[in-house]
């Protein structure tokens, strides 16, 4: 398939920028990759899905990097690499702290270009996106103007962020209330989610085969971010695709049930594309690359538009 995507360039990455973070109980981890040339680069900050860290999502983050985007990921206090019991007191709130970690790397943004050599006047803070996996989508989506219901249905706490420009929400889990299981109904009470002022462009990414077991409905749950969203959104649907789209996670990791190198191209070209179009720097990517997959003899997936 031919998606047209920039010259790959080579990539610094940095880590453990370490941000302070009172109340936390732990200060916020980061790590940057960013390509070593060019300046006014847009930036995109990441979300990992639940357990990972930092660490994570190399095919998404190395693709990224090398082709014009700083991408900063944190490690929220869910990943595995802090090792959180159940008990702790933090577990309830760490919905809301995980918000709370992106926001407060768009705070110190002047600490993390400061923190990687070369890095130093070559970030454009006009041009930031949040992206995010599984609950990483979630996290990233309340940035995006998504929120949590309270137990009365009625909307909770605004927490979207102006300085976010679009979004790329990756296998994002959809409505709560009777489409949850009863083990999430139980357990993940913050899995109740309002997608009706999620208003920021956004990218919706979902696999036809991705069947959760905190859900009552099928593969489809994970479009809900579009089709219960208002304003300019797009769906890319994967066939075939289960919940790690291929492999988006690592080069060579357990959770991945579907492994297709193919598909995890696609998305890294597709995303790559529809954010050097969301965020203004090339108006032509993201309709030459949907051109590109919709002219393609044996597609791996469907985009559509609203």
């Amino acid at each position: 398939m031919n998606i047209k995507v920039s010259a790959p360039t080579q990539v610094i990455s940095v880590k453990p920028i370490v941000l302070s973070a009172p109340g936390r109980g732990e200060d916020l981890q980061v790590r940057v990759s960013a390509p070593v040339t060019g300046n006014e680069l847009p930036i995109i900050v990441f979300s990992h899905g639940f357990g990972w860290s930092m660490d994570g999502y190399a095919p998404l983050v190395d693709f990224w990097a090398a082709h014009g985007f700083v991408v900063i990921q944190p490690t929220h206090l869910d990943s595995r690499t802090l090792n959180l019991p159940p008990e702790d007191p933090r577990t309830p709130l760490i919905w809301r702290i995980r918000v709370e970690d992106l926001k407060r790397i768009l705070d110190q943004l002047d600490l993390i270009e400061a923190s990687v050599p070369g890095l130093s006047g070559r970030l454009d803070r006009s041009r930031i996106a949040v992206a995010g996996h599984s609950w990483g989508g979630q996290t990233a989506s309340t940035l995006l103007g998504a929120r949590v219901l309270n137990a009365d249905g009625t909307p909770g706490e605004d927490m979207s962020d102006s300085r976010i420009k679009a979004g790329v929400l990756l296998a994002t889990t959809g409505k709560g209330g009777a489409d949850l299981s009863p083990f999430a109904a139980e357990h993940f009470p913050f899995m109740n989610p309002s997608f009706a002022e999620m208003t920021t462009p956004t990218l919706v990414v979902a696999g036809d085969h991705d069947q959760s077991q905190l859900s009552t409905r099928g593969p489809d749950w994970f479009t809900d971010p579009y089709f219960l969203s208002p304003g300019s959104k797009d769906l890319l649907t994967l066939f075939g695709a289960e919940h790690m789209l291929g492999g988006i996670s690592g080069y060579d990791v357990k959770e991945t049930t579907d492994e297709s190198p193919e598909r995890v191209a696609l998305i890294q070209r597709l995303t790559w594309a529809y954010l050097r179009s969301a965020l203004n720097l090339d108006d032509s990517s993201w309709p030459a690359a949907r051109a590109a997959l919709e002219e393609s003899a044996n597609p791996l997936g469907r985009i559509e538009s609203k």
